[in-house]
């Protein structure tokens, strides 16, 4: 790319600095909308860019923050900063390297729905980057940025931040604002959706980091603008964090639209050690996995363009599997990952995972037969679908994709 639209530090090394942001339009954006600007507006600018979600499910921004509910308040903005999908790690980077850009996005969300308090909720292992985060924050509010009668009009903004307990589940939305309230971190039943009935009963938006650190950018230069990256079905840049058995993993933000084979050999350098790819997981742990035929390496990174060919692009954590792993090992590794992180809610995910471990560790010691095969098969179905957030839905995605798609790998690691 010409130029970095989220990772902004690799091309302005000291931005993290507030005088070097604001050198180049920081705040800006936020300035603008304030005092230029209504609520609505700001959500139309919002969704007239196509920006969607990065935190894994893809829904169009906008829309989301159409949804508050102006009859209840007072209403509040969530950033997901927890990041505990194994093989993602984007927003730390956005954090720790560009977080006035990160921190401005949250202002305007703030603004556009009407809301006088927001939360950055981290995982419990960032405990440096909240301690960050807060210092950038206090610096904001000095220069009058953030805080009270902003740019000189009646609306008001304090940002939080809040450390969770190190839970993969509180990367639900739900299940962190529970955590956020002080309650155990387990997903809530839904409906009520969070802008109907979030934060303390009150219209909530939920969002990831990288998603409202696109929004300045958004604001700046246009819906248009905005539209012109990508691809129809999926508008701007997102941010690719590679993993696995390739010679150079790391983050790449590019256009939707790029490649598997763009990705991974272009810019991630190809397979390590000479070997040849074999698979590739697009969305983490939790995703389906993908045998690395020359039609999926072709295949554009877009969400319409990886659910064509058996997978969610999620948040992009893409995950490379050379020939030199059996899949029966991978799906032991991401079920063990799975039954530590089930907060045990439901029971089709509680008692699905453990099922699933002991089986998935039978096959690969060499000590399952066929009916165990056919057993694992059935946990997945019973699991499927049954459970109370995407957790259990997530737990059984490289299980079934392993099972269906390499079939030889099972084969070789059962008794004969």
């Amino acid at each position: 790319m010409s130029e970095y639209l989220l990772l902004r530090h690799r091309d302005i090394p000291d931005i993290k600095a507030l005088p070097v942001y604001q050198e180049h339009g920081g705040f800006e954006a936020f300035k603008q909308v304030v005092t230029g600007m209504q609520p609505a507006e700001v959500t139309e600018v919002v969704k007239a860019s196509n920006l969607r979600g990065r935190g894994g499910a893809g829904f169009p921004t906008g829309l989301k923050w159409a949804f508050m509910d102006n009859n209840n308040w007072p209403h509040y903005v969530v950033a997901n900063a927890d990041e505990s999908e194994p093989g993602t790690f984007k927003d730390r980077e956005i954090m720790e390297s560009n977080p006035f850009q990160f921190l401005e996005g949250v202002a305007i969300a703030s603004y556009a729905v009407g809301a006088q308090a927001a939360y950055i909720y981290l995982r419990g292992e960032f405990w440096q980057v909240a301690d960050f985060l807060d210092e950038k924050i206090a610096e904001a509010e000095a220069a009058g940025l953030l805080g009270d009668k902003l740019f000189g009009s009646d609306y008001s903004l304090k940002i939080y931040t809040h450390l969770g307990a190190g839970a993969y589940i509180c990367g639900e939305e739900t299940a962190l604002l529970e955590s956020l309230e002080g309650q155990r971190g387990q997903p809530r039943l839904r409906p009520p959706f969070p802008p109907s009935y979030g934060l303390y009963g009150k219209p909530t938006v939920v969002n990831n980091v990288e998603t409202f650190t696109n929004v300045p950018m958004i604001i700046a230069r246009g819906a248009d603008w905005y539209k012109s990256l990508g691809t129809p079905d999926t508008a701007g840049v997102k941010i690719f964090s590679l993993s696995g058995c390739v010679q150079r993993p790391g983050n790449y933000e590019l256009p939707f639209g790029t490649t598997f084979r763009q990705l991974i050999f272009e810019h991630g350098g190809g397979i390590a050690n000479g070997n040849n790819i074999k698979a590739i997981m697009p969305a983490g742990a939790s995703s389906a996995v993908l045998v690395a035929t020359e039609a999926v390496l072709d295949t554009p990174l877009d969400y319409g363009s990886v659910r064509s060919v058996g997978a969610e692009l999620g948040s992009a954590s893409v995950i490379v599997i050379d020939d030199s792993f059996s899949m029966d090992w991978v799906i032991n590794k991401t079920i063990h990952f799975f039954k530590h992180e089930s907060c045990g809610k439901c029971t089709p995910c509680r008692d699905g995972n453990y099922w699933m471990q002991h089986l998935t560790e039978r096959i690969h010691q060499g000590e399952a037969t066929q009916e165990d095969l056919q057993l694992l098969k059935s946990v997945t179905g019973l699991i499927q679908n049954k459970c109370l957030c995407a957790l259990g839905e997530f737990s059984i995605q490289a299980v079934m994709t392993s099972l269906e798609r390499f079939p030889q790998d099972f084969e070789a690691a059962i008794k004969q």
